[in-house]
């Protein structure tokens, strides 16, 4: 399959073009987030725990509060509003007593496919529009840039600069 012809773009145009989706994302977010009938802390977190659900693990409180950058007292806020909305349920660890696993509840994820689904039709098809190495360079990219940024925030959140990559 060969790519289509794409416009020629800068480095500063991308950035560009980047910031504006971003932007539209976190409102997108709060819109998706009061659809249902969540805040974002809440929706961010209900996302780990579905990311969770999928890869076939159980996460507890402490793991959710890791992946979310939440102190243990606001991820127990967060539980109590999921469970509160249906969203999830607190099981006991049957190997360790002292832990609670975060189940999700069966219909929240057709719930939460409600308000994503149609975004995430059209984003198939433009995927679609891409050749499978043109997704390939979108899927490295995303992924560099994922770690970037989790870098600059750890700088942001510690005030403590990253080593630069040692070069081998």
């Amino acid at each position: 399959m060969q790519g289509k012809a794409r416009p020629a773009a800068t480095a500063e145009q991308a950035l560009y073009a980047m910031d504006r989706m971003i932007a539209t994302a976190q409102f997108g977010q709060q819109d998706i987030a009061r659809l249902l009938g969540l805040n974002v802390t809440d929706l961010t977190c209900l996302g780990f725990l579905v990311e969770a659900a999928t890869a076939g693990e159980s996460l507890v409180a402490g793991d959710l509060a890791d992946r979310a950058r939440l102190t243990t007292g606001a991820v127990t806020g967060v539980l109590n509003r999921l469970e509160k909305a249906r969203y999830i349920r607190r099981q006991a660890d049957p190997q360790d007593r002292r832990k609670v696993r975060l189940v999700m509840e069966e219909s929240a994820l057709e719930r939460i496919l409600q308000a994503y689904g149609p975004f995430y039709e059209r984003l198939g098809l433009l995927f679609a529009d891409y050749t499978p190495d043109e997704v390939a360079v979108l899927t490295d990219w995303f992924t560099r840039a994922k770690a970037l940024l989790q870098d600059s925030l750890d700088e942001i959140r510690t005030g403590v600069s990253p080593s630069p990559p040692s070069d081998g």
